[in-house]
């Protein structure tokens, strides 16, 4: 080499160093901006959603109550929401690692989503039977959910809640007569269903759920505050809790109810059809159009009572399968309990049984503790089995609430499937993995996205035979059942919303394609009626993430490891369908 070549080398070397010092400069300056920005969006959000706050454990919010459904809120939000997304223009996302550029786009759809849903008038509807603020309050005030009752400034901070709810419930009322006069109203069969909780929760008497903290002062409290205490909480609740569900439950009944549509689907409403296609997007994080989905929903309909078929022959049964339904659903064989400390035995005992196939199955399990409650009285006739999820810090576990209205009519069927959705390893492992997790920024810690979180949820449910479940054949049933049921809701979600279809519409397609009750099909109809589009989140999730392992167990053979999936599946919180795959992509390249 010449000396001139030499030096050449030399200048081309040390310019490359530097275009690679500064570039890795840039990257590094560029991610601690971009997670900043997040950080601060997640603080600036939970003071304005001071609930959400509660249940991720944030205490500083523990005495405030945002007055949602407001104008004010609204445009406040908005606001926020502007001040973010003009902060994100600032970033060079090619400059950002795989796990910030995850960052980046799901901070972006979610300020583009929030300020999207202000263009509907959901807060115009703001109380319904299946969620909603009245029924969040009382279990936040039974003093077994997230609202902390340890100490005396914890009692006093509720006490500060419930009057601002007396403040909510007054502008609820307010707005849902801005909704009768512009069209923006319940379903008359839901507001039925509100009105036996709302008295229930009026009622001034030692059952009401509200006066439950004063049954269990911790002994840490000074005696000489306690009797004050008891009189000051006693207090707050008549004068601010149970005036705000009498008055809420007396103008449903007398001015709300007269005035409710008789339509079922959120298309009658004014601005219903692009309000529908809105909560489409939202939930399923995709574009699928009303027409795929109920297509969809009516091809894996199809498949599933195929296996129906199949199971129906295999314990000799004669008839046709809704004779098989009505089986299932009355036949005392699946009547097995008398009390419910009997059926939370039972699911503690699938519990115990699949925890070994489970730690083969996944290699990081969560840290957070698990318990199985039954569901509280004032909410379990209008209830589903559900997770709530614990704290980060562990304080308090992760929930699985099972309504046990009749114990002698709980059937065992459905059990097996149930508890891998709802508890092991579904949304106990999903949740507490991503709280717990806390190398994501605490918005993506705390995110929900229902595709994502229902899909593998259900996912989870045909898990069951690779963790020795489902060998009897009518727990299998009960998970074809569970998995038909998600397919269903394709179908009769936008039949509702966007077909025009009654209730008792839904209700029959329902029961000719399940073997449930009346009375459950009933309360499931109902709960797709108050919140559109929820329902569709689920199949279209688990249809995805089943097609990520199967398409990776094909490609990548023996290299193939369901830990190692199911670790990159958890890893990084809940993310819209297209940024799984994308993720999942990348995880398939470093075998």
């Amino acid at each position: 080499m010449t000396l001139s070549k030499y030096k050449t080398g030399i200048v081309a070397l040390a310019t490359l160093l530097a275009v690679s010092c500064k570039n890795g400069g840039n990257q590094q300056e560029t991610a601690t901006k971009l997670r900043d920005i997040a950080a601060r969006y997640y603080d600036a959000n939970m003071a304005l959603n001071p609930l959400q706050a509660t249940f991720n454990g944030e205490n500083k919010y523990n005495g405030e109550l945002a007055i949602d459904i407001s104008d004010s809120w609204r445009a406040s939000t908005d606001s926020v929401c502007v001040k973010f997304q003009d902060e994100l223009k600032s970033i060079d996302t090619s400059l950002l690692s795989p796990n910030d550029r995850i960052t980046f786009d799901m901070l972006s759809r979610e300020l583009s989503m929030t300020r999207e849903s202000f263009k509907f008038h959901d807060n115009l509807m703001p109380v319904q039977q299946f969620t909603c603020l009245p029924l969040t309050m009382a279990q936040l005030g039974s003093g077994s959910s997230a609202q902390p009752f340890k100490t005396l400034e914890d009692y006093h901070n509720f006490m500060k809640r419930m009057q601002r709810f007396a403040e909510w419930s007054d502008t609820a009322i307010a707005n849902m007569k801005r909704g009768i006069a512009t069209g923006n109203v319940l379903p008359k069969a839901l507001v039925v269903k509100t009105l036996p909780q709302l008295a229930d929760l009026a009622k001034n008497d030692t059952t009401n759920i509200y006066f439950a903290p004063l049954k269990s002062i911790p002994d840490s409290i000074p005696a000489a505050d306690r009797s004050k205490l008891a009189a000051d909480y006693r207090s707050a609740v008549e004068t601010y809790i149970l005036p705000s569900y009498a008055k809420l439950k007396q103008f449903m009944e007398t001015e709300y109810l007269p005035k409710a549509r008789t339509s079922s689907g959120i298309d009658s409403l004014p601005d219903g059809k692009a309000l529908y296609s809105f909560l489409i997007k939202n939930w399923t994080t995709t574009d699928k159009t009303p027409e795929e989905i109920f297509a969809l929903g009516e091809k894996e309909v199809a498949r599933i009572r195929g296996e129906m078929e199949a199971v129906k022959t295999s314990v000799g049964f004669k008839g046709d399968l809704p004779a098989f339904f009505e089986f299932v659903r009355t036949d005392k064989q699946f009547r097995i309990f008398k009390t419910p400390a009997e059926v939370l035995d039972s699911f503690k005992a699938i519990e115990n049984k699949i925890m070994p196939g489970v730690r083969k199955m996944y290699g990081r399990l969560p840290k957070t503790k698990f318990e199985i409650r039954q569901t509280e009285a004032f909410r379990a006739a209008s209830a589903s089995a559900e997770y709530q999820a614990g704290s980060p810090d562990g304080s308090r576990p992760g929930v699985f609430y099972v309504p046990i209205l009749d114990a002698t009519k709980f059937s065992y069927t459905g059990m097996e499937c149930l508890f891998l959705h709802e508890a092991i390893p579904g949304h106990h492992f999903q949740f507490s993995l991503q709280q717990e997790n806390d190398s994501l920024p605490k918005f993506r810690r705390f995110t929900w996205i229902g595709a994502y979180g229902e899909g593998y949820a259900l996912y989870c449910e045909s898990l069951g035979k690779e963790l020795g479940l489902y060998t009897n054949p009518y727990m299998y049933f009960g998970r074809l059942s569970d998995e038909i049921h998600r397919a269903i809701r394709l179908v009769v979600d936008v039949g509702l919303h966007s077909k025009g279809w009654t209730r008792e519409q839904a209700i029959k397609y329902m029961m000719d394609n399940e073997p449930v009750s009346e009375q459950e099909v009933t309360a499931e109809i109902e709960r797709y009626m108050a919140i559109p589009g929820q329902a569709l989140s689920y199949k279209i999730g688990e249809l995805k993430i089943r097609e990520l392992r199967n398409k990776y167990t094909s490609e990548l053979g023996n290299k193939f490891s369901l830990s190692s999936f199911h670790d990159e599946l958890l890893k990084d919180g809940c993310v819209p369908l297209s940024v799984l795959e994308q993720k999942m992509a990348r995880w398939a390249k470093t075998f």
